[in-house]
């Protein structure tokens, strides 16, 4: 007799329908799982055979197989033991087989029979969608996670016993449901806000032009100036998120099992401030099974790295291709899995290993050979990707003693999202919805310029030495500078100030 049951299995953050095929025949008593198993579901035996006889149910006492297919795809995890669960009791005809027409199962087992929370539902119930499954039974631990993919019924069950009883028809199951537009609109207000910043104004128009064309930035400045506090406001200004951002950084969080505490939809743009120790693997993901890096978390939000120069180089250089290609592609034995990583990068940097060097105060003990080296950790295409480059000097006195009131992020916000509408109407049959996403070819299209902004752009180029890439993304930035001004056409301004921007090429050898 042979008994069939549904579930799913993750492969990057895309999920794979898997049939659990259930047999029962007679023979010695004995329990094999088939199908490329990993340790973790061979391990689901000794769970699903504890978990069926302390719930009262009859473990059968004959020669059972399980096959998970299709049987080229790796299983891992414990996922499966729902699924594997309600497949005995099938063939113990506990449950009928029509009962469970159009049903999948995710879940892991305790031994007392109880259902258990797992990561990655989301994914996983997106892609049980799109392959017709309208019916889908787990722990309550991941209802509401679930219910965020609209058109399935969320059936939470708290043990086997509850779900036997359910297909039975002996107890009563309402689908859960819940609002994600709703909780999109009661979100929080921001913790960080950009009136509680001192001074820095060049800095912090600087952080707006880079908030409205999805800009990557470096800061530059002595100890205190207060890059950090300036970075952690980002996140302030920049436009809410709409609901298929939140559903598709969600999914990462929920691969990587970092939905905790009934956080079940990212509301807000994230921002990861790893530590300068953090290896490759950490940054740009990876594993055996490969999970979702720092980069990857900072989807559609900033990752900030304080003190750039501190991370090991090889570090460092791994962020080459996801700042072009908006993606992390990871290769393994077993296999390649592609990560979405469209996130801003802002980094801050001294401008010497004591950090005061040119602060005026004559601090700075450092050489000349020093300062080289200790910039030059940051590698100079490494720099090139990087738009803005911003000079953050000490803060004095009557700034930070001024009681006149800062622009708070609200208002900073307005004019950031009058600006990307622009850019989403500009580039809606282009594939790309920010200015620093423009390719070569699309730079030559959108960012037009008359003869004196070419010939100020002109001497620049030789005068700084600046390179082929430093040049298109200097446009990019006039670009925006125009866009904020509703200015069709980028003027001789614009470029002058989009120029200024480029501190690290004007003033350092890197």
């Amino acid at each position: 007799m042979i008994f069939k049951t549904n579930t799913c299995a993750l492969y990057g953050i895309e999920g794979h329908v898997i049939e659990v095929e259930t047999d029962l025949s007679n023979g010695l008593p004995g329990f094999d799982i088939v199908g490329l198993p990993d340790a973790a579901v061979r391990e689901s035996r000794e769970r699903v055979r504890a978990a069926i006889k302390n719930s009262d149910f009859l473990f059968p006492q004959k020669r059972i197989t399980v096959n998970l297919a299709p049987a080229n795809i790796r299983k891992e995890g414990s996922i499966f033991d729902l699924a594997i669960a309600a497949g005995i009791l099938g063939v113990s005809m506990y449950i009928i087989n029509e009962a469970l027409e159009g049903f999948a199962f995710l879940g892991e087992l305790s031994l007392n029979g109880n259902v258990k929370g797992i990561k990655g539902v989301l994914p996983m119930c997106l892609s049980l969608k799109e392959k017709g499954f309208r019916k889908l039974i787990l722990s309550k631990d991941n209802a509401d996670e679930a219910a965020l993919v609209g058109g399935m019924e969320i059936y939470p069950v708290e043990s086997i016993t509850e779900m036997v009883e359910f297909f039975k028809g002996n107890r009563d199951i309402t689908p859960h449901e819940v609002n994600p537009e709703a909780i999109l609109r009661s979100s929080n207000e921001e913790e960080y806000d950009f009136e509680d910043v001192r001074g820095q104004n060049t800095a912090k128009r600087a952080l707006e032009i880079a908030a409205a064309g999805a800009h990557n930035v470096i800061m530059l400045g002595p100890p205190g100036a207060g890059k950090t506090m300036l970075a952690r406001r980002l996140p302030s200004i920049l436009p809410e998120m709409s609901f298929e951002e939140s559903l598709e950084v969600t999914k990462i969080y929920s691969i990587a099992g970092l939905l905790k505490d009934k956080l079940y939809l990212i509301t807000r743009r994230p921002f990861r401030s790893p530590h300068h120790t953090m290896s490759a693997g950490s940054l740009i993901g990876g594993g055996k099974v490969p999970h979702p890096g720092e980069v990857s978390l900072s989807h559609y939000g900033v990752l900030f790295l304080d003190e750039m120069p501190e991370f090991p180089k090889n570090v460092l250089e791994v962020l080459r291709q996801p700042l072009e290609d908006e993606c992390v592609t990871i290769s393994r034995v077993g296999g390649t899995i592609t990560y979405p990583a469209k996130f801003m990068l802002i980094s801050s940097v001294n401008p010497c290993p004591c950090g005061y060097y040119g602060d005026g105060t004559g601090r700075c003990s450092c050489s000349p050979s020093q300062i080289k080296s200790y910039l030059g950790r940051i590698s100079g295409p490494l720099m090139d990707r990087i738009d803005l480059h911003i000079e953050v000097p000490a803060v004095n006195f009557s700034d930070l003693s001024c009681r006149t009131k800062e622009e708070n992020s609200a208002s900073i916000k307005k004019r950031i999202s009058k600006a990307r509408k622009l850019q989403l109407e500009r580039y809606k049959n282009e594939g790309i919805y920010f200015n620093s996403q423009l390719k070569p070819k699309q730079v030559t299209t959108y960012c037009i310029i008359g003869k004196k902004e070419r010939d100020l752009l002109k001497n620049a180029f030789e005068r700084f030495n600046f390179s082929a890439r430093a040049y298109n993304r200097i446009l990019k930035v006039a670009r925006t500078i125009a866009d904020l001004e509703e200015s069709e056409n980028i003027k001789i301004e614009h470029i002058a100030e989009a120029i200024q921007y480029r501190s690290l090429d004007r003033k350092y050898t890197l």
